[in-house]
């Protein structure tokens, strides 16, 4: 005849204190705004400095911008134009900080890390094809409008 063994189980009530909030937490008002402010040009600073595709895509806004203000195109598909260019930099924004956070965690490469990166590097380009999308199917239409009213 064999033993038997028998298992307990213990189940231990433990009390989770809050987590401490951040001293910026009860900032409010005109000085939260000032230092929202600050800290978003804080990183847009440290973007422009340290990330290269950051500044390409800087220098691609500035002249696809004022190409979408001279064009004459409906309202709808001037804020198209411009909320792709805008896409563009808001996703590498994000992928550059992810980068970031991933590289803070270790410099050796692992398969998750390997992943992360990767993907917010695909953001990038899904976010650059809709812009060349958009952009060339709107400019498109006006350049063949020009033609036809040309002709």
């Amino acid at each position: 005849m064999r033993p038997r063994i028998f298992t307990t189980t213990c189940i231990r009530i433990v009390h989770v204190t809050e987590p401490p909030e951040s001293p910026h937490t009860g900032r409010r008002g005109l000085r939260r705004l000032l230092n929202v402010l600050s800290y978003s040009l804080s990183g847009l600073r440290l973007a422009f400095r340290h990330e290269s595709a950051f500044r390409q895509e800087i220098a691609l806004a500035a002249v696809l911008i004022p190409i979408a203000c001279l064009i004459d195109v409906s309202a709808a598909k001037r804020a198209l134009l411009f909320v792709s260019v805008l896409l563009v930099l808001l996703i590498e924004l994000l992928n550059s900080s992810l980068e970031a956070a991933v590289d803070t965690i270790g410099l050796d490469t692992h398969q998750l890390a390997k992943r992360a990166k990767d993907l917010g590097s695909a953001a990038v380009l899904v976010a650059l094809v809709m812009l060349a999308t958009t952009w060339g199917l709107i400019a498109t239409s006006v350049l063949l409008w020009l033609w036809r009213g040309e002709a």
